[in-house]
């Protein structure tokens, strides 16, 4: 038996290649949605024809946070993600709608319903998990742990020079994500950006045939473009499906240390840093014992 997964994601391009991902290697019970890379609704919308397009029209999606704790939403990261969050693509639109609960109170449900095992992957901000917290207390003992793709712990961030997109589009949630007492994987920039894929990866993608590798290799374009100027090559970082990838245990840790960590939402707004007076009590993925890539795709491969 796989294990039991909520992801709680903000689907643009590498939240769609971890929703592959998952799908082929746990029980996805459901998906929440935020306003991060896109829209919280068009992140639903995303989410729901992307799993039509893998046959999986009958996991729940609710839309979740349109913005974050304090403030509004920004706008997203259509330079990044393009417009609709997908790299532009447009795909078949699913029959399905997202259900009509808060992307919070489904988690809430699939924690009561699994108490102890349901294990939690957020790959956008961190608002839907901490709005669940403020609604049950008791959240954290439910959870089996948590798994959050966010921060730049040793390294520069990629919307500041300390800040993070998903930790800085709602520093005000991490922080209460971090507090709380379920046990938790931060997996960082620090790690994320030093595994890729090439265009070889995304031509592996389309020669799969199916229809959900069909779109992920054509939504990676517009990925590619982005950052082949910012890295000198053509290639794209895999922050999202990599932290689906640790929460699966298919790729192995190198260097994870407990640290304690504070979360500016202020001077620095979105800056995750060490900080010795706060509990040890987050585990940070910083190295992998080899490449990641040739593993994400062969389990991208196996989910779409």
């Amino acid at each position: 038996m796989t294990d039991p997964v909520y992801l709680d994601c903000d689907t643009g391009v590498d939240d769609a290649l971890a929703l592959a991902l998952l799908l082929g290697a746990t029980e996805l019970l459901g998906v929440g949605t935020v306003s991060g890379n896109t829209g919280a609704d068009q992140a639903a919308r995303n989410t729901l024809d992307l799993l039509a397009l893998a046959g999986r029209g009958d996991v729940p999606v609710a839309v979740g946070a349109r913005h974050p704790l304090d403030g509004r939403f920004g706008g997203g990261a259509g330079v990044v993600h393009g417009g609709n969050g997908i790299g532009g693509v447009v795909l078949p639109r699913a029959a399905a709608d997202p259900i009509p609960v808060a992307a919070a109170d489904l988690l809430i449900t699939l924690a009561r319903a699994r108490p102890g095992t349901l294990r939690v992957l957020a790959t956008g901000p961190l608002t839907n998990l901490a709005m669940a917290l403020r609604r049950e207390p008791r959240l954290p003992e439910l959870v089996r742990d948590v798994t959050v793709m966010g921060g730049a712990v040793r390294v520069p961030g990629n919307v500041t020079g300390h800040g993070e997109a998903n930790i800085a589009n709602d520093p005000e949630a991490a922080a209460e994500v971090l507090a709380a007492s379920w046990p938790v994987t931060l997996v960082p920039l620090d790690v994320t950006m030093r595994h890729c894929f090439a265009v070889e990866d995304q031509e592996a993608l389309r020669a799969h045939g199916t229809p959900l590798g069909t779109a992920l290799a054509e939504m990676l374009t517009a990925y590619f473009d982005y950052y082949e100027p910012v890295l000198g090559e053509r290639r794209v970082p895999l922050h999202d499906p990599l932290a689906a990838a640790v929460l699966t245990g298919a790729v192995t840790p190198a260097d994870a240390p407990m640290l304690g960590l504070r979360v500016d939402a202020e001077t620095t707004r979105g800056r995750v840093a060490e900080d010795p007076a706060v509990a040890a009590r987050t585990r940070v993925v910083l190295s992998l014992t080899e490449p990641a890539g040739p593993v994400l795709r062969r389990l991208v491969l196996a989910g779409s």
